[in-house]
């Protein structure tokens, strides 16, 4: 069953030529943060481009229970009058995030240095998915997490009376971690220090600098060490959020399968912490152009112009994974269809994502015709050479990448991929099935 209601099954097949422009929507990432940094910040911020799936809304709810005024100007169009640093107030009821695994860890974050408490809970997805390696990092400022067993969701988090700063080596390579722990220095006197082993996507530290924190990132023998200074007063800015990356990986990647596809995807966001994706299926050899490079509000941007090619199986370096580790899911489908193996290794982080993704995917691939091979820490497809037989129903776990990536992947099939449930698709790419339809893509809503 979907997390936002009655299940959604939906079927692709295979299709003719993509052509077009494909408009994905704004950054997830950078959403969640414009509004959250907003509530933090002294003024009105005011965003273009928002992501308006259901998990940047349940961000935005939760930023106005905590007492800032987010107002909807428009299509994507948003002002948050903030509260500044320490301002959050308690929240009258249960915070509820739906799906969102980053907003609720950020919010937590933002919240647990403050002498207040919120609970919080989502759909069973997100209550699923462990929160324990937010809550012991958080646990160190002086935040209590009381709930239910492993740290899951429901839970209360009990922010800190008298917080101190923390020095702090994150033991995943997550940038949900990280960022939590930099907004909860935040509201801390004196510096808090992450350290992390591999570089994750920094979209927080840009954002952090871009509305008056200081943030300093230096690389030492022992990794990436983030340190912020404590208290500063952030002040309102206006923002573009570019387009994002992770979703423009399904129209991209469905133009490289489908025969005679010939797509432009705009305006996309290439932070190099993002961007992962793309340079694998280059040395794929994907043919991908990135037209009109430019910077918009800190952030590396280009038109990424994408014909139909054939490809060749790749090993992705392990070192990669923080830069696409969303992406995985509909690389996987891609490998399908490549020549050779494609192997992925460094890849546990995907187990603990909205479901586990690696299972998720090597069931998925199975049952439409693909061998895999699987462990904790990896996952290898052996490609097809460019026939793919599909036909398989595949479970998606309530996970939207997961539905996306299978979608993808039937339009070049010999027979029909269904998934049980496309309905997470909402959270983070509510325009999904429009776009990809506008490109020339047979995807359908089952009747039930």
């Amino acid at each position: 069953m979907s997390g936002h209601g009655t299940p959604i099954p939906m079927t692709s097949r295979a299709s003719g030529a993509l052509t077009g422009t494909a408009n994905v929507p704004g950054d997830k990432s950078v959403s969640h943060r414009s509004l959250i940094l907003g509530a933090l910040a002294v003024g009105q911020t005011h965003v273009t481009g928002l992501l308006e799936g259901q998990d940047v809304l349940d961000t935005a709810k939760a930023m106005a229970a905590f007492g800032a005024d987010v107002k909807r100007l428009g299509d994507g169009e948003w002002t948050i009058n903030g509260v500044g640093v320490g301002g959050f107030a308690e929240p009258e009821d249960v915070i509820d995030c739906g799906n969102a695994g980053t907003g609720v860890r950020l919010i937590m974050g933002a919240m647990a240095t403050s002498p207040i408490n919120a609970t919080f809970t989502g759909d069973a997805s997100l209550r699923s998915r462990p929160m324990g390696r937010i809550t012991e990092p958080l646990a160190l400022f002086g935040a209590q997490a009381v709930g239910r067993a492993k740290g899951l969701l429901p839970l209360t988090m009990v922010g800190a009376q008298n917080p101190m700063p923390v020095r702090y080596t994150s033991p995943h390579p997550s940038a949900q971690i990280k960022s939590a722990v930099l907004l909860a220095g935040l509201n801390v006197a004196g510096d808090t220090v992450l350290i992390e082993k591999e570089k994750t996507r920094d979209h927080s530290e840009r954002m952090l600098r871009g509305f008056g924190a200081d943030v300093t990132t230096v690389e030492t023998d022992d990794g990436f060490e983030i340190t912020l200074k404590g208290q500063p007063e952030l002040k309102a800015q206006t923002i573009a959020v570019p387009r994002d990356p992770s979703s423009a990986a399904f129209p991209v990647c469905a133009a490289l399968i489908v025969e005679g596809s010939d797509i432009l995807v705009p305006n996309i966001g290439l932070n190099p912490t993002r961007a992962g994706l793309f340079t694998t299926l280059v040395e794929m050899g994907a043919d991908i152009t990135f037209e009109n490079k430019r910077e918009e509000g800190g952030e590396p941007v280009a038109d990424l112009r994408v014909r139909a090619s054939k490809l060749t199986g790749v090993e992705v370096p392990p070192e990669r994974a923080p830069s696409m580790i969303d992406e995985y899911p509909i690389l996987s489908a891609v490998a399908a269809f490549a020549s050779g193996k494609t192997v992925m290794r460094g890849v546990k982080e995907l187990r603990v994502k909205e479901c586990d993704r690696i299972d998720a995917m090597a069931r998925g691939l199975e049952a439409n015709g693909v061998k895999i091979e699987e462990g904790d820490d990896f996952l290898i497809v052996h490609g097809q050479d460019g026939s793919v037989r599909g036909g398989g129903t595949c479970a998606t776990h309530l996970d939207h990448r997961i539905a996306m990536s299978f979608l993808c992947m039937g339009l070049a099939t010999q027979e029909p991929v269904s998934v049980d449930d496309g309905g997470a698709i909402m959270t983070s790419f509510p325009i999904f099935q429009e776009l990809m339809s506008d490109l020339g893509a047979q995807i359908t809503r089952n009747n039930r």
